[in-house]
């Protein structure tokens, strides 16, 4: 976080919050609610909800990028100098994407991942992962390289495991499945429905 951003907050600690502003999009994209509809606190976060609009100001979404965090609650924020302005989040608070080898990961804000905790598969495929970092989700455009790259632990890639199975809620069934991603990194792998996620990785979609 930014020492000016710090700062800030020592000076005027008791601002209040802002809710309904900004949004994360599945892709990785900070969106902006000119509206303040993002949600409505004491209302289902259920889709379909306003997608607002993209931020395009390159120097805005790196302070954005900078200042962006977690409470003690799971609900994840971006710190405007004193202001926290709270954040929904449309699939994970990280989108992870791969570099220049498959085997790294990074965030959608440019942090490197450096652990791996465990692995979820949805019923849709999506894949999820907990990391050093926090919670996220595999971007769509990078999914099909990782899932190559991705080994049980016996050494069988994940695709061929997975057409091995007769649904992928049979994942429940099979203990101490693991994926191994890059040399000694290695994870359980487990299924959890798209409607728990949030409550089995511990954030807050809209908090």
């Amino acid at each position: 976080m930014d020492d000016r951003v710090l700062a800030s907050m020592a000076r005027w600690p008791d601002l209040p919050d802002v809710r309904g502003w900004m949004s994360l999009s599945e892709q990785g994209q900070w969106r902006l609610h000119p509206a303040g509809d993002a949600w409505q606190a004491g209302r289902p976060c259920k889709p379909p909800l306003p997608s607002g609009e993209p931020i395009e100001n390159t120097q805005l979404r790196s302070f954005i990028d900078r200042n962006y965090a977690c409470d003690d609650t799971g609900r994840w924020c971006f710190q405007n100098g004193p202001q926290r302005v709270y954040v929904r989040l449309d699939a994970a608070p990280y989108i992870l994407r791969t570099g220049s080898e498959p085997s790294a990961l990074h965030t959608h804000n440019g942090l490197s991942i450096k652990r791996i905790e465990g692995w979820w598969l949805d019923e849709q495929g999506r894949l999820y992962v907990q990391t050093d970092r926090g919670p996220g989700l595999i971007s769509g455009r990078d999914a099909p390289s990782i899932s190559e790259s991705l080994r049980t632990a016996d050494g069988r890639p994940l695709l061929s495991f997975l057409e091995s199975l007769d649904t992928l809620e049979s994942l429940d069934e099979i203990k101490d499945i693991s994926l191994t991603h890059g040399p000694d990194a290695s994870a359980p792998l487990r299924f959890c429905p798209a409607s728990d996620i949030a409550r089995r990785l511990g954030f807050v979609p809209c908090p």
